[in-house]
């Protein structure tokens, strides 16, 4: 089943921010990036192979603070 996610990102400043958090993104099985910009990101995720928490986890590994927007 395929969901929509929008994460909040703290810490973004620049487009080589984008870039990161773009392949952090992308390196998460059953995700595939809407649009990311400074600030925030947007996904659609299968809820079988990842979970929300897991790719604000993978944003948050890489040194930013990811937040699941309700």
């Amino acid at each position: 089943m395929r969901n929509e996610l929008t994460l909040s990102i703290e810490g973004m400043h620049c487009e080589a921010c984008v870039r990161r958090v773009t392949a952090a993104l992308q390196g998460v099985e059953g995700v595939k990036v809407g649009s990311v910009e400074v600030g925030s990101a947007k996904t659609t995720f299968d809820s079988n192979q990842t979970s929300a928490e897991e790719i604000a986890a993978a944003v948050n590994r890489i040194g930013f603070s990811a937040h699941v927007e309700k």
